[in-house]
C-alpha cells in the first residue's frame, strides 16, 4: 500500500497539464497493457493519441507500444540505439517532443540499460522509467556480466547526478513501485528533494554507490531474457503474455 508520503494530489498534476494545453493530443509512455484500452480512454476523454515513447528497451514486461502505435496510427519513438528490429524514430538526448502545446524534454539516463532515457515535462515533472524508484535506483546488471554491471552502475551514478541537479521540487514518476499499491486515484510521485532524503546513496561519491548498488543487486527476475527478446522484435508470444510477465518485479536497488 503507498503511504500518504508518495501520493502526489492528482489535480496538483493535473494543473500543469492543463495550463500548458494539450490541445487535445496525447501521448503514452511505457505501454504494457491491451493497445485498446489506452484507445479506449482516449476516445473517452477526446484525445487523439499522437505518440507512443518508451523509456528503453523493458526486461521486466512486454512492451505494447509498437502494438499500440499501429493501432492509434501514432508515432513511436524510441531512445537512440540499435537493440530493436522495426522502425522507429529515435530519441537523443536534449530532443524536445511536442504534445500539444506541452514540451517533453529528453534526458539520456543510462545505468539501468544503456538506452534509458528520462523525460521532463515542462520542467516541472520527470517521468524517470526505471532510473529511479521513490525508494531506490534501478538495477544495472540485467544482460551484463560483472565488468558490464561494475560500468553501468558507474553511468547510472552520473544519470542520478544529473537529474539531481534539476529543481528539488521537480515531480518524480517512476515506471512502476515495487510494492503493492491501492487504487485510490493518487498519483504515485515524489519530489526530487523528497528523494535526495529518502535514498542517501543518490549523495554518495560514485566509488561508493558503486559498491553500495553492487552488494544489494537483487534476484533475476524470471524470464527476462525471454522479454527482452521479444521486446526488441516487436513481437508479443503466443498465448497469454501475462504467462511470462507473472512474478516478482525486480528492477529496483534499495
Amino acid at each position: 500500500m503507498n503511504s500518504d508520503k508518495n501520493n502526489i494530489d492528482p489535480e496538483t498534476l493535473r494543473q500543469w497539464l492543463t495550463d500548458g494545453a494539450s490541445d487535445g493530443e496525447a501521448a503514452v509512455l511505457d505501454a504494457s497493457l491491451d493497445p485498446d484500452v489506452y484507445v479506449r480512454i482516449a476516445s473517452e476523454r477526446g484525445w487523439k493519441i499522437t505518440r507512443v515513447l518508451e523509456t528503453h528497451v523493458h526486461a521486466d514486461h512486454l512492451s505494447r507500444s509498437r502494438l499500440l502505435a499501429q493501432t492509434a496510427d501514432a508515432e513511436l519513438l524510441l531512445p537512440d540505439q540499435n537493440r530493436v528490429a522495426f522502425p522507429f524514430t529515435p530519441i537523443r538526448d536534449g530532443d524536445s517532443i511536442r504534445i500539444g502545446s506541452l514540451s517533453l524534454k529528453a534526458l539520456r539516463t543510462p545505468g539501468h540499460t544503456p538506452d534509458s532515457t528520462s523525460f521532463l515535462i515542462e520542467g516541472q515533472a520527470l517521468f524517470t522509467g526505471d532510473t529511479l524508484f521513490l525508494a531506490g535506483v534501478g538495477r544495472p546488471d540485467l544482460g551484463a556480466d560483472k565488468t558490464g554491471a561494475r560500468e553501468r552502475a558507474a553511468m547510472l551514478h552520473q544519470s542520478l547526478r544529473r537529474l539531481a541537479s534539476l529543481h528539488p521540487g521537480t515531480l518524480v514518476l517512476p515506471g512502476h513501485h515495487s510494492q503493492p499499491i491501492a487504487f485510490d486515484a493518487h498519483a504515485l510521485a515524489t519530489t526530487l528533494g523528497e528523494l535526495g532524503a529518502r535514498v542517501p546513496a543518490l549523495s554518495e561519491p560514485e566509488a561508493t554507490f558503486i559498491e553500495w548498488i553492487l552488494a544489494r543487486i537483487p534476484p533475476t527476475p524470471p524470464n527476462y531474457l525471454e522479454i527482452v527478446k521479444l521486446n526488441e522484435a516487436g513481437r508479443m508470444p503466443a498465448g497469454n503474455p501475462s504467462d511470462l510477465e507473472a512474478g516478482a518485479n525486480r528492477c529496483a536497488v534499495s
